[in-house]
C-alpha cells in the first residue's frame, strides 16, 4: 500500500510500520482461530503457520518470498472458513506492504 502510494517505508521508533501492521494482523487471526469452535481438517496447519509469521515478526523484516508461502499455506488451510475471512484479509493486506517476491 506504502508502494503504491509512492511512499517510503516508515519506522516508528525501530521498527518498520509493515512489521507491526503483519504482527498486528497476524495476532488478531491468531485470536479468532482459538475462539473458532468449530474444528476443521487443515487448523493445525493455520495455526503452525501464523505462529511461524509471529515468529518471523520478531526479527526484523520478514523475507518476502517466506511471507508469501505462508500466506498461501493459510489461505490453503483457512480460506474456505468465512468467520476467519475478515482477518484472512487483513493478513494478506499486511503481507502486500512488502511487496511481490522478486522472480529468479
Amino acid at each position: 500500500m506504502l508502494r503504491s502510494l509512492g511512499q517510503e517505508q516508515v519506522a516508528v521508533g525501530d521498527e518498520d510500520v509493515r512489521v507491526t501492521a503483519l504482527r498486528t494482523a497476524v495476532s488478531r487471526l491468531r485470536r479468532q482461530l482459538a475462539l473458532l469452535p468449530t474444528d476443521f481438517p487443515d487448523r493445525v496447519f493455520a495455526e503452525d503457520e501464523l505462529a511461524d509469521l509471529a515468529a518471523m515478526t520478531d526479527h526484523g523484516v520478514p523475507e518476502v518470498p517466506r511471507l508469501h508461502r505462508s500466506l498461501l499455506l493459510i489461505v490453503g488451510a483457512i480460506g474456505s472458513v468465512s468467520a476467519l475471512s475478515r482477518g484472512l484479509a487483513d493478513v494478506r493486506h499486511a503481507v502486500e506492504l512488502f511487496g511481490e517476491p522478486t522472480r529468479p
